[in-house]
């Protein structure tokens, strides 16, 4: 068998046909290629959740509801007074020093306090009732030439409470005095209040408090 060789054009021509063939499939439009299907996934099964309670951040809310359910706290009818009742008598005393003390706290030396109390204490009685007045001086209870009769009866008067302050100063005292009475008419009266004003004087180291006079 006799073998013929190709023809080298022939090699050329049938390379440059393959070369042609393949530039024409290039060019073919992309709208004119078979397209490729595609297969939608499939669809993903839907759970149901069951619903997440989450917790309120608005404490104003919380708490007006809590109140809504709470109820109601009981309030008093009336506001308890701090002081006794007119004509309590004696046993209402204590509560009347109590409150002079808790409104005034204490302010001077306890030996000032007991001198000026003591000193207070008499000047009230020899003003309301007249006794043992003429023992203090005339700058106290000013000599008018005049028999004064004494406004308040002897017998039923009682001091109350009493407490002794400083009044702006150091060498300022003032006592507060409360106390009952009856007057010339007959009438009883209690819780009446009274202040006697007192100045510090110091001489050859010894002090005392002198009463000034009432205004």
């Amino acid at each position: 068998m006799t073998i013929t060789p190709r023809s080298p054009r022939l090699l050329v021509l049938s390379t440059v046909l393959l070369a042609v063939a393949g530039m024409a499939l290039l060019c073919v439009p992309h709208g004119q290629q078979s397209p490729t299907p595609v297969v939608a996934p499939p669809a993903a099964a839907v759970t149901a959740r069951p619903p997440v309670s989450v917790p309120s951040t608005d404490r104003t809310a919380t708490a007006d509801a809590a109140a809504s359910t709470a109820p109601e706290a009981s309030t008093p009818s009336a506001v308890e007074s701090a002081l006794p009742l007119h004509g309590e008598g004696a046993a209402g005393d204590r509560a009347v020093q109590r409150n002079l003390e808790t409104a005034w706290p204490p302010d001077l030396p306890a030996a000032d306090e007991r001198q000026l109390l003591a000193v207070g204490r008499a000047l009230l009685r020899a003003d309301a009732t007249g006794a043992s007045r003429a023992r203090w001086a005339a700058a106290v209870f000013p000599d008018t030439g005049q028999a004064v009769a004494p406004a308040f009866a002897t017998a039923g008067f009682r001091i109350q409470a009493a407490i002794a302050r400083r009044d702006g100063s150091p060498t300022k005292a003032v006592v507060h005095l409360v106390w009952a009475g009856t007057d010339r008419g007959g009438t009883f009266t209690d819780l009446r209040i009274t202040d006697w004003h007192f100045t510090r004087i110091t001489k050859k180291r010894a002090t005392t408090w002198t009463p000034l006079p009432r205004i």
